[in-house]
């Protein structure tokens, strides 16, 4: 006799318990998950931006982290009171065009907050912006909850800093570092994520603003197309897929990825340009058709700057394109990345969504939804009307790149290596302590920068989001002469004198713990990368060099005191 096994069922109840999914297994919930009447795990709904909102505001507290750290770490050296480009001159000059007092005119043409301050200690201006936007960043990092206040206070900070950076740091036309205006324009629109006075990571009087959420969609939207037209309407290289053989070699600070993709085969470089083409000009309009397009446009935008932030060192310019980008995705779509429990976040959104679907949510006073209401609107009218020059720039056949059209930077237009550049070049500056520079025996030994390419073995860095301002400015100046960038030369003097603020921007000083050198002068450089597995490569080279002859000639400290006194930088004395 044959052993028994379980009952079977009738074909009809069989029928019936698959028609009613009763046979399939119920997903499983973490302990403590709330369920619904079926013993179904109840999901976070569509629609809601709780969960987004707390991402948004870590996303932009840790960029925001990154640039005044940055600020902290380089801005005495560029902009202090005896930096490269003293803000200090800067805001004189300024105050000398506009009649010789701080006016309206002068406050709108750089609006700071070091207008209000003691200028005689500007070292000591500078580290308090940089400190405090250090300590508000990193509590609303950790915390996920800010308020108006809070932001508001980041953005002003920031913006006091860029708009006395000039060319070394911050905003420069030809330099494009777009990442300034972007920071801004993302940290404005931040500033309307949170209510205004109240400390939570959820408030529940004052859920997600949908306006402020457009937004930051509109922002991604620009950013993304700004690009793809940029591209298109400038370099031929991306128009004949070829621009992707050059970039990997000649993008400003490349890294060790960068140095193996640059030898893809030809096949690769082309997917990766029309992929770029796809992901720019096609894309962004995805945002405009529906939620689950938004989430996968939100998506794709996410991994590219992904792939952008491996095979390069932009600063943090792709992670902070990340954060607009984040605004795709609803709770139900974010929901996964927050852990489930009683009392976690996730569990509080259920509830606030459960408790807004039987219409007995947070309650709030008519004013105060007359008033939030009313700052949603004006902030809607603001953008689409800061935005109309901007889209006339999209729509123009001689679009620019990186430019604001208001002194706050509220709305601004994007783009990025719209021109790629074939050949590398580089500034490499060197110093002799021979008496005579011309000598045929005279020793000339090399500075090295921290990051960008000089010494032929050192191999290419990994840095971002971080960034060293000085490196990416030096592989500007390689473009043009130095008359064009009259802080090379303020940087010559420096090292003249072996001062030490300057050389903190540095990686090596041939003159450390020796007297300074007599002579400074530039040489300009073709690099390439060496072939992986080739012979340079085996010799320990990254790169081979041949030299193009002079950028300036040898300069002695004191032939430049004329040269610092008409431009009023302080006179370098020799340590």
């Amino acid at each position: 006799m044959r052993h028994a096994g379980p009952a079977m069922a009738a074909p009809g109840e069989s029928l019936r318990r698959r028609k009613a999914g009763a046979g399939d297994p119920e997903p499983e919930a973490p302990p403590g998950q709330e369920r619904d009447l079926k013993g179904r795990p109840v999901r976070l709904r569509m629609g809601t931006f709780w969960l987004t909102r707390i991402v948004l505001l870590r996303a932009l507290a840790f960029v925001y982290f990154v640039a005044f750290l940055v600020a902290f770490h380089q801005n005495k050296q560029l902009i202090g009171d005896r930096g490269l480009l003293p803000c200090r001159v800067y805001l004189q000059s300024v105050q000398r065009h506009f009649g010789g007092h701080v006016s309206w005119d002068a406050l709108s043409y750089a609006p700071t907050i070091l207008w209000l301050l003691d200028w005689s200690q500007m070292d000591a201006n500078l580290d308090a912006l940089a400190l405090l936007g250090l300590g508000i960043s990193s509590f609303i990092l950790v915390s996920g909850c800010a308020n108006m206040v809070l932001m508001a206070a980041l953005w002003v900070l920031y913006m006091s800093l860029v708009n006395v950076g000039q060319i070394c740091c911050y905003s420069h036309a030809l330099c494009s570092s777009g990442w300034e205006s972007q920071l801004l324009e993302t940290g404005f629109l931040g500033i309307f994520l949170c209510p205004l006075w109240t400390l939570s990571a959820l408030p529940r009087g004052t859920p997600t603003s949908r306006v402020v959420v457009w937004g930051f969609r509109w922002l991604i939207f620009r950013i993304m197309l700004g690009a793809g037209l940029i591209k298109i309407r400038g370099d031929r290289c991306w128009r004949d897929l070829t621009c992707m053989d050059f970039h990997y070699e000649t993008q400003p600070v490349p890294n060790p990825v960068a140095y193996f993709l640059h030898r893809s085969p030809w096949w690769f470089h082309r997917f990766e340009t029309l992929s770029n083409h796809f992901l720019e000009l096609l894309v962004p309009f995805f945002v405009f058709l529906g939620r689950r397009m938004c989430i996968v446009h939100g998506t794709l935008q996410v991994l590219f700057q992904v792939v952008l932030i491996i095979s390069g060192n932009l600063s943090f310019l792709n992670w902070l394109t990340i954060v607009p980008s984040l605004a795709c995705f609803d709770d139900a779509t974010l929901g996964g990345l927050f852990p489930s429990g009683p009392g976690r976040l996730k569990d509080q959104v259920l509830k606030i969504q459960k408790e807004e679907a039987r219409g007995a949510g947070a309650p709030r006073t008519r004013a105060g939804c007359v008033a939030r209401g009313t700052v949603n609107l004006v902030l809607g009218v603001l953008v689409a009307w800061l935005s109309i020059p901007v889209v006339l720039n999209l729509l123009s056949p001689r679009q620019v790149m990186n430019s604001s059209f208001n002194p706050l930077r509220i709305v601004n237009t994007y783009g990025a290596f719209g021109s790629i550049t074939r050949e590398r070049t580089e500034v490499i500056l060197q110093g002799t302590a021979s008496a005579n520079a011309s000598a045929p025996d005279a020793a000339w030994e090399d500075y090295e920068f921290k990051c960008k390419p000089g010494d032929l073995r050192r191999r290419p860095c990994l840095i971002s989001p971080y960034h060293h301002r000085l490196d990416w400015l030096m592989w500007f100046a390689a473009f043009q002469t130095y008359e064009h960038n009259e802080w090379i030369i303020h940087l010559a003097g420096k090292l003249l004198a072996n001062d030490a603020q300057a050389l903190s921007l540095l990686a090596h000083n041939p003159f450390e713990g020796r007297a300074p050198p007599r002579w400074v002068r530039g040489e300009h450089y073709r690099y390439k990368f060496s072939r992986p597995g080739g012979r340079h490569a085996a010799e320990g080279k990254w790169w081979i060099r041949r030299r193009l002859g002079p950028y300036f000639p040898p300069l002695n400290l004191q032939d430049l005191r004329g040269y610092f006194t008409s431009r009023e930088w302080p006179y370098p004395e020799p340590e």
